[in-house]
């Protein structure tokens, strides 16, 4: 898919620009134009040199990748702190995302996401700090990241992870923002939903973890098999580089036990877990078999 921006600008970069006339085509290009304008409001807000000395003088990083890849629960647990979504609404009225960690730590999660976009899925960078304060698990960066200004924003607020979307980068930027993440000391969850978009990912230097989104971002429709097709594609030599992420439409242990059949070595797992009167207990079935 082709993500069109808004900003002028975008076109030196590669980007097929929208008239400001135009509607979105999907949610996803709705989500990127509107982050087009709060990165902008970003910049006014605070001078970009602020935000990168305050990354740097941040606690180090901790292991995210590390963790998923020593983890002793196969598959890695990646659990996801979410409010809401643009496609199904508000998950949980009595959101606490501190108490919503914790009970994911308890349970057995390796590393946490946390939604950092206010507009479409009420989160915030505060809630990222939030978590950060009470749990000792690393940290994703759940974000639709366009900008180098939200690397550094996300470093500031404690996360050790960034997520990169494929589907709304260019090449060139899926390497260069990667880089920078990796010269912060974080991990850097490249997610792609295609089989073009991981044909362009597997080409970008230094990648190490690669999401496979099985909703699609376009219809947001979830297809588990989406995993099972595109590591299928793969030579084993291929496919034993990476650390593979399952992210969206897993519900069960049926579910886990289908997308590490395929080679996924992690799950990312939010809205089934979310629900959940009881969050530790849900981590808990989901992770141990019966």
């Amino acid at each position: 898919m082709q993500v069109r921006r808004q900003s002028p600008i975008s076109s030196t970069k590669g980007y097929p620009i929208a008239a400001l006339k135009d509607a979105p085509q999907n949610i996803l290009e709705k989500i990127v134009w509107h982050k087009e304008r709060e990165v902008a409001q970003m910049y006014a807000n605070l001078g970009v040199e602020v935000v990168q000395a305050k990354a740097l003088q941040s606690p180090p990083a901790r292991d995210f990748y590390g963790s998923l890849q020593n983890s002793l629960i196969k598959p890695a647990l990646i659990a996801e702190v979410k409010k809401a979504s643009p496609s199904k609404g508000i998950f949980r009225e009595d959101f606490d995302p501190q108490a919503i960690a914790k009970a994911y730590e308890q349970g057995g999660a390796s590393c946490l996401s946390v939604l950092t976009d206010s507009e479409f899925f009420q989160g915030g960078f505060a809630n990222l700090q939030l978590v950060h304060q009470v749990v000792d698990l690393p940290l994703l960066c759940k974000e639709f990241i366009i900008d180098p200004y939200q690397i550094y924003w996300g470093r500031s607020h404690g996360a050790d992870a960034v997520l990169l979307i494929a589907a709304i980068l260019t090449d060139a930027e899926l390497s260069e923002f990667q880089a920078l993440i990796h010269h912060l000391g974080m991990t850097a969850l490249v997610e792609v939903h295609t089989q073009a978009e991981l044909d362009r990912v597997l080409q970008i230097p230094d990648t190490r973890l690669i999401g496979i989104n099985n909703r699609n971002l376009e219809t947001f429709v979830v297809d588990l098999a989406q995993t099972k097709v595109l590591l299928d594609g793969l030579d084993a030599s291929v496919k034993n580089k990476y650390l593979w992420v399952s992210e969206s439409g897993i519900y069960t242990r049926q579910d886990l036990d289908f997308v590490q059949d395929c080679g996924a070595g992690v799950v990312l797992v939010g809205e089934s877990l979310i629900k959940h009167k009881d969050i530790k207990e849900a981590v808990n079935s989901l992770l141990w078999k019966s």
